[in-house]
C-alpha cells in the first residue's frame, strides 16, 4: 500500500537528574559531595533511507519517543544517557510543524540525517557544587526537559521526469518499455491508483529516474476523478512528458483538448509545476498508417514539437529517451547557474525549540544558583559526620 501522508508525535528523552549523595567509607568521616551528573536525554533523528518507500509505518504507530537519561548516583558515577531514536523515511519527505505549518526539513538527499528533537541535558550532581566556602553542598541540578512536537509527514517523490496526461494515454505501457519497473496496465481508465517509479537506461551507462501517476481529468483540480493530490510526487521532476493518445476512441476527449486540459489543472494545482521544461509525446502512432494525427497535432500546437511514439510496439523509445536526457542535463545547468546567482543562504533547518530550550536551562541554572547562594546553617562535626 502507498500511503504518502502521515501525523506523528516525537518526544526526546528527558535528561536525567544530578544525584545529592556523600562518601560514606570507614575511618572518612568527612569524605565529602560525590554525586553524579545525569545523563543526557535521547535525540529523536530522522533519516532518509533509500531502502524505505512509503509512509505506511506511520499509520499504525503515531508516538515515537526516545529514551530519557538516566539518574546520576554516588561515588560520582554520571547516569547513562538515553539512547537517540532514529526515524527512518523515504527521501523526498517534508517535515512539517503540525501546529504551525512550518516546513522544518526536506530530506530530498538520500542518507541524509536530522535531528528533529533534541534530548534534555542531564542535570549536575552535588559534587560540582562544591567550594572552599560550601564544602558539603545538598543540591543538585534537575534534568532538563527535552522537545517534543507533532509532526505532519508529507512524500514526494524523487524523479527527473515526470509523466502526466489522460487516462488511457498510455502512461504506464511507456514507463514499462522505458524501465523494468512492471506497472499494471489494462484498458480500462485508471488502472495507474498510486504513483510509479521507474529508472530508465540510456546508451553510455546513463540512467535517469521516470514518475508515472494517475491520470488527470477535467475538473481534477476539485477533487474529480482521483483528483490532483497525487501531482505532488512530480513536483521535482525536472521535465514533464505530456503523454497525448493521437487515435482516441470515438466519443472521447481529442487529442488537442486533452493536451489543454492537463495544461489547464497544471495550472491550476501550481504556476511552477506548470512551468517546468515540457516535452509534447504523440503516443499510439502504430494505429494508423498515415502521419495526419500528428501533423494535425502540431498545426493546432501552434509549431510546437511534438515526438510521435508508439509504447506497444517500441516505435521511437530510444530517440525520446535520448532526448530526455539531453533535457535533463539542460535543466541541471540552468539550476546550476541559477544557484550560482542566489546568495548564499543560511542552514534551511529551523528549529523551533531553540530558544525554549534556552530559557529552560537558564532557568534550572537560575533554581541552582538561587539555592547555593542561600545561607545554609553550618553544622557541627558531630552532625557532619551524622549526615
Amino acid at each position: 500500500m502507498f500511503i504518502d501522508q502521515a501525523e506523528i508525535y516525537i518526544k526526546a528523552g528527558k535528561g536525567g537528574p544530578g544525584c545529592v549523595s556523600f562518601r560514606r567509607e570507614k575511618y572518612i568521616p568527612k569524605g565529602g559531595p560525590d554525586g553524579g551528573d545525569g545523563g543526557k536525554g535521547g535525540d529523536v533523528v530522522l533519516i532518509a533511507d533509500e531502502s524505505v518507500t512509503t509512509l505506511l509505518d506511520f499509520t499504525g504507530r503515531h508516538h515515537w519517543i526516545a529514551e530519557n537519561g538516566r539518574p546520576g548516583s554516588g561515588q560520582n558515577r554520571s547516569g547513562r544517557s538515553g539512547k537517540d531514536l532514529e526515524i527512518r523515511l523515504p527521501p523526498g519527505t517534508l517535515i512539517y510543524d503540525r501546529d504551525s505549518g512550518r516546513l522544518l526539513k526536506d530530506l530530498d538527499q538520500p542518507g541524509m540525517r536530522v535531528i528533529i528533537g533534541h534530548g534534555g541535558r542531564g542535570g549536575q550532581g552535588n559534587a560540582k557544587f562544591a567550594t572552599s566556602r560550601r564544602q558539603a553542598p545538598r543540591y543538585a541540578q534537575p534534568g532538563e526537559e527535552s522537545d517534543e512536537r507533532w509532526l505532519r509527514l508529507e512524500l514526494k517523490l524523487i524523479a527527473d521526469v515526470g509523466l502526466v496526461g489522460m487516462p488511457n494515454a498510455g502512461k504506464s505501457t511507456l514507463l514499462s518499455r522505458l524501465s523494468a519497473a512492471r506497472p499494471k496496465i489494462a484498458d480500462y481508465p485508471f488502472t495507474t491508483l498510486e504513483p510509479q517509479l521507474g529508472i530508465v537506461e540510456v546508451t553510455g551507462y546513463r540512467r535517469f529516474v521516470m514518475a508515472d501517476i494517475p491520470g488527470l481529468i477535467e475538473g481534477a483540480h476539485q477533487g474529480h476523478g482521483l483528483g490532483d493530490d497525487f501531482l505532488r510526487h512530480i513536483e521535482r521532476t525536472r521535465v514533464l512528458v505530456h503523454l497525448i493518445d493521437v487515435h482516441p476512441l470515438p466519443g472521447t476527449t481529442p487529442p488537442i483538448d486533452a493536451y489543454r486540459m492537463i495544461r489547464k489543472e497544471l495550472e491550476a494545482y501550481s504556476k511552477e509545476l506548470a512551468a517546468k521544461p515540457e516535452l509534447i509525446v504523440a503516443n499510439k502512432i502504430d494505429l494508423a498508417d498515415n502521419a495526419d494525427a500528428i501533423d494535425e497535432l502540431k498545426a493546432e500546437l501552434g509549431g510546437l514539437p511534438v515526438r510521435a511514439i508508439s509504447g506497444v510496439t517500441g516505435a521511437g523509445l530510444q530517440g525520446l529517451a535520448e532526448c530526455l536526457w539531453d533535457m535533463i542535463q539542460q535543466a541541471k545547468e540552468d539550476e546550476e547557474r541559477e544557484k550560482a546567482s542566489r546568495p548564499p543562504a543560511h542552514d534551511p533547518f529551523d528549529d523551533p525549540f531553540a530558544e525554549h530550550r534556552s530559557e529552560i536551562s537558564d532557568d534550572i541554572d537560575n533554581v541552582v544558583d538561587d539555592v547555593a547562594d542561600a545561607d545554609e546553617p553550618e553544622l557541627s562535626e558531630d552532625e557532619d559526620a551524622e549526615s
